[in-house]
């Protein structure tokens, strides 16, 4: 029997690049889905992007097979293509050095399968992360 996939969607928001930021993931395993999302206040939306990918990989408890989709060309094509270069030049010149060393640390086991969505496109998954972001902004607005 092959084993379960877990499904992760993602995306970042942000009003004003570089502005008050937030991301949001959703996380599908066996039927279950766990929801995560949070603020930052001086960011771009290439951070949230990012920040949204490493913040659902933290919450995976062992190694998984896992499925995720963004929307950002920025992140799908870093990690699956432009990394290994930057690696190899000892991360010289990279923006968000921090964020890509700790996406790449979180990666180490699982086996991820990595699919670009274009965003605001009808993808269900896709649009809901865009809502959950979104709505973290909205909720710390209203509650600062």
């Amino acid at each position: 029997m092959q084993e379960q996939k877990v499904i992760i969607h993602t995306d970042g928001a942000c009003k004003g690049n570089p502005g008050l930021g937030s991301w949001a993931a959703t996380l599908e395993y066996k039927g279950t889905q766990k929801e995560i999302s949070g603020v930052v206040k001086d960011t771009t939306n290439n951070q949230m992007e990012l920040k949204a990918v490493i913040e659902a990989l933290k919450c995976l408890k062992k190694i998984c097979d896992v499925v995720i989709y963004t929307d950002s060309q920025y992140v799908q094509k870093g990690i699956t293509e432009w990394i290994q270069g930057w690696k190899q030049r000892g991360w010289k010149k990279v923006k968000n050095i921090e964020l890509w060393i700790e996406l790449d640390n979180l990666t180490i086991g699982h086996k991820i399968d990595w699919q670009w969505v274009r965003g605001h496109n009808g993808h269900a998954g896709n649009e809901y992360v865009d809502k959950l972001a979104n709505l973290a902004i909205e909720n710390y607005l209203v509650n600062k």
